[in-house]
């Protein structure tokens, strides 16, 4: 008999404080539930993390319910083990072609969405364009995703410990995780797009800009500081740790200009601010209505509403803005008849901006500064944008005979 699916026990950031919901009339259970939901709550200050971090211990905890019967204290080594490979092949039960809300407002209160489940098969654009569904059959979890499973594992189980609700971390004690994981030699590609695609997108993106204003200045801009100072889509809109104004773009006493933003981790760090950048502020101030640069009392919003009051808060409507452009510039390269490039561009997301601005100033900027820009906790990480090495060895590779003449 095929295992049921679950119900979601823990809710969004926002309703956190309500996550109880669902009560288990098992006291120990509900115990285990009371000290992951206490687990979470140390984790309120980033909405990512929050999400990310959920995700995992919501499954551990599902699996230690409905399928190994044992509470969070009696968890060994091999049961991690176990619930990893569980993960990799979970009951289609468990298993859904969309991401649905954990939980749904009915009747005045927060209930379990029935249509949720612990994982998502998914499939990419080109498939999703080419009519292809998501198929649970084919669920696969990446090797990438166990990976960030045994790091999160590891710092929920450190926790109870230092809580006194856990005797060990069986995480730290599976010395074999690369059974798992498999190990990759060299540098892992960054996702970007390539110079010509980035010269056909911010051209594109003009272009609509200056047919219809209205609907696409807004667009233009995003695209560009996305672009240029490195943005994640969270730094760009509004969220209950931090709102972006105009006056997070100021002039320091010798006259440069930076941008004050939060980033991963709740850390706030200053981005230089190109010329080229202060040219998108500018024009993006000026068809709101503004003078061309803020002052420091200048408070209003960087990206409010089209309709209504306020900032933008849901970054699923960025997405929805770059993706229009994107689409708009791959017809154009399909136009001139660059469909190799049209084809690659259909993957990009959002945060293929970022990779890509990355990328490209890390060629001829220090790598310190460009570290320092894009929030990076160390050059090891910027390190990886630099492709000049893999440039190199492909050069000296490109000439090489399989007959000898």
């Amino acid at each position: 008999m095929p295992n049921p699916s679950p119900l979601a026990l823990f809710d969004t950031l926002e309703h956190s404080q309500d996550s109880y919901t669902r009560k288990n009339d098992n006291k120990a259970i509900q115990q285990d539930i009371e000290r992951t939901q206490a687990f979470l709550n140390s984790y309120k200050g980033s909405l990512g993390t929050f999400n990310s971090y959920r995700r995992e211990v919501e499954r551990l905890l599902q699996w230690s319910i409905h399928i190994a019967n044992k509470r969070l204290k009696d968890i060994k080594r091999d049961d991690i083990e176990s619930f990893i490979r569980f993960c990799q092949s979970p009951p289609l039960t468990w298993i859904g072609d969309k991401k649905a809300p954990r939980f749904i407002d009915k009747e005045g209160q927060r209930l379990s969405n029935p249509e949720w489940r612990p994982f998502v098969v998914t499939i990419s654009k080109a498939a999703h364009r080419k009519g292809d569904r998501p198929d649970a059959k084919k669920f696969e979890l990446s090797h990438g995703a166990i990976k960030e499973s045994f790091a999160i594992l590891s710092t929920f189980f450190n926790f109870l410990l230092q809580d006194d609700y856990v005797y060990m971390n069986p995480v730290a004690l599976i010395r074999q995780k690369s059974k798992f994981v498999r190990r990759q030699q060299g540098q892992t590609k960054v996702r970007r797009l390539s110079e010509l695609q980035w010269q056909y997108a911010i051209e594109t993106a003009k272009k609509m800009a200056i047919e219809n204003p209205h609907d696409h200045e807004r667009a233009l801009f995003m695209i560009s500081a996305l672009y240029s100072m490195y943005l994640r889509i969270s730094e760009l809109t509004a969220s209950e740790r931090w709102t972006p104004v105009m006056n997070h773009f100021a002039r320091d006493s010798d006259g440069n200009w930076w941008f004050s933003t939060v980033g991963k981790g709740n850390k706030q760090r200053q981005i230089a601010v190109s010329d080229a950048m202060l040219n998108a502020l500018k024009r993006w101030r000026t068809h709101l209505g503004l003078a061309p640069l803020p002052s420091l009392s200048d408070t209003s919003f960087l990206l409010p509403k089209t309709r209504g009051k306020g900032p933008i808060t849901n970054t699923s409507y960025v997405r929805k803005i770059v993706q229009q452009c994107f689409d708009k510039t791959i017809d154009a390269l399909k136009a001139d008849q660059l469909d190799e490039e049209a084809d690659s561009l259909i993957e990009a997301t959002v945060h293929w901006l970022r990779h890509t601005g990355i990328s490209d100033d890390v060629k001829h900027r220090p790598r310190e500064h460009v570290r320092d820009d894009a929030g990076h906790s160390s050059s090891a990480i910027t390190d990886k944008y630099i492709d000049i090495e893999l440039r190199e060895r492909h050069r000296s590779a490109r000439k090489k005979t399989i007959i000898h003449q």
